[in-house]
């Protein structure tokens, strides 16, 4: 048989003699596995190895060229030093372990566990271990969670780099101290800005001396590595500006904690409401005296409403550059008011820029929404075809309610299973025992999570019929006869609007609606 090894080790676990070099358990668990597979009389096809990587991190590049060589049916079978190596995540364990490796004619072994697919009687071990793995992260990851909060309360800087204008204090962690020549581009743009400069003439201002932006700066410093590198990456922005001004780090407070993961398993971050930062003020040396700042402050709060007034609110962060992709910037010029590429502004060179007029932009989209109403849409017939269902609303509260029940009873199943293992761990219950009891609230907790899945996806259905619903009413209702154009109108029926650069000979404007339905 070949065989394929896998090894992995987490961040917290590297032992690394040079950069480049795997880590001492690295080569153990590759010694051990060689030495497995060679006393089976198994051929090795290959060896993967993914070092500082988390059991959690499903783009490990290795894992990912694993399993696609597992589905081209390289080898015959994948050996790992434990299953959680493979991973951590009972979802993975369930996709891959259970189900598409045994379709693919995969068998997985594990060691030191002593999970093997090529035993019958193996697969609840597997699922237990899973289980154990899964709550592992949990708790794993709330205990990180809660150091990292009591850092950040104790006024301790947490992240990867300094926030421009400072740097790491190498004697003591989570201090920052003043960087010197990027401080000295920070005063520039407070000063500026209290002098009556606008945040775009500062940008320009700045571009022109060719000063790099801060996430250019720090590429420059090592601090990042990139290899995509746009030729607008080094500019400043009206919104860099922008953040810079009310950044309360540069008066010596540290602000954190404006967002937070989803959860242990989903890595995406969201926005948390401001009563929920972690504010600690005065925790290293201020950049910009308090004078200065409050009357950035009292600047900045004077000038809320944007120059181009509430109708050009309308295309707000839909317009965009054809060329480069960039959101359009409003412009105002005497009583005119319109959208120009902002990369244009702030540097020439690195784009040839686009500029529409507000009116000329409304003309437009009016003109080819009208034509496709009559063209395209027959209200009458549209009204017709809508199916109402009166009882979606209450099969929804139906699926809702039994959905809060099966989830209750899920939690349920994991505290029993979670009990049993404590109750087989102290030697309450033996073994024999817990591996017949949680086989079967293994199985429960599968039937459940399959319930749970059927009932969202309907759900989810139901949702979105009652979106399209209620979309494709509102059109009818306000939008098909409508003159004017309203932030709602184009919230709901376009998805972006991209325009280029006029024609100097027909002196055209090219302007391409990309419509959300």
């Amino acid at each position: 048989m070949k065989a394929a090894i896998y090894c992995r080790l987490s961040k917290e676990d590297r032992d690394k003699l040079r950069k480049d070099d795997d880590s001492g358990s690295i080569l153990n668990q590759k010694a051990l596995l060689i030495n497995y597979a060679h006393s089976r009389g198994w051929t090795i096809s290959g060896i993967y190895s993914d070092d500082d990587y988390t059991g959690t991190d499903r783009n490990r590049p290795e894992f990912k060229r694993l399993l696609a060589d597992a589905e081209a049916r390289k080898f015959d079978l994948i050996l790992c030093k434990t299953q959680s190596r493979f991973t951590r995540e009972l979802e993975l364990v369930e996709k891959y372990i259970h189900g598409l490796f045994p379709l693919w004619g995969i068998r997985f072994v594990s060691i030191v566990d002593n999970a093997d697919t090529g035993s019958k009687g193996n697969k609840k071990s597997r699922q237990i271990n899973g289980l154990v793995n899964e709550w592992y992260l949990e708790d794993l990851s709330e205990n990180i969670r809660s150091v990292l909060t009591g850092k950040r309360q104790r006024g301790l800087h947490i992240g990867s780099f300094a926030p421009y204008g400072y740097r790491k204090d190498p004697s003591q962690k989570g201090h920052l101290l003043i960087d010197p020549e990027a401080a000295e581009v920070v005063r520039t743009v407070f000063r500026l800005y209290a002098e009556g400069h606008g945040k775009t003439a500062i940008a320009k201002a700045l571009n022109a001396k060719g000063i790099p932006n801060p996430t250019e700066y720090k590429r420059r410093h090592g601090h990042i590595r990139n290899k995509k590198d746009p030729s607008n990456s080094t500019l400043w922005s009206y919104c860099t500006i922008a953040d810079m001004l009310t950044n309360e780090v540069y008066i010596g407070n540290l602000v954190q904690g404006k967002s937070a993961v989803v959860s242990y398993r989903e890595q995406k971050k969201k926005k948390l409401p401001p009563d929920r930062w972690i504010i600690v003020n005065g925790t290293h040396e201020p950049i910009i005296d308090r004078i200065l700042w409050d009357q950035t402050q009292r600047l900045l709060s004077r000038k809320t409403v944007p120059a181009g007034g509430a109708q050009e609110g309308v295309f707000s962060r839909k317009v965009r550059c054809a060329q480069c992709g960039y959101h359009l910037h409003s412009v105002k010029n005497g009583t005119k008011r319109g959208f120009s590429c902002r990369t244009h502004r702030l540097s020439p060179n690195a784009c040839a820029g686009a500029s529409i007029s507000l009116p000329k932009l409304e003309r437009i989209v009016l003109a080819e929404l009208h034509m496709f109403n009559e063209e395209l849409l027959d209200p009458d017939a549209l009204a017709e075809g809508i199916d109402t269902a009166p009882g979606r609303k209450e099969m929804r509260a139906e699926l809702h309610d039994a959905l809060l029940h099966l989830r209750q009873k899920l939690n349920q199943n994991q505290t029993e299973l979670r009990r049993r293992y404590l109750d087989k761990v102290g030697g309450v219950l033996p073994e024999k025992d817990y591996l017949s009891v949680s086989a079967d609230l293994t199985a429960e907790h599968g039937r459940l999570q399959a319930e749970i899945d059927e009932i969202t996806g309907r759900l989810r259905q139901i949702d979105q019929a009652l979106t399209n619903q209620e979309d494709k009413q509102t059109i009818i209702r306000e939008y098909t006869q409508s003159r004017t154009l309203t932030r709602d109108m184009v919230d709901a029926l376009i998805d972006h609007i991209l325009v280029g650069k006029r024609d100097p000979e027909t002196r055209l404007t090219p302007v391409e609606i990309h419509w959300s339905f």
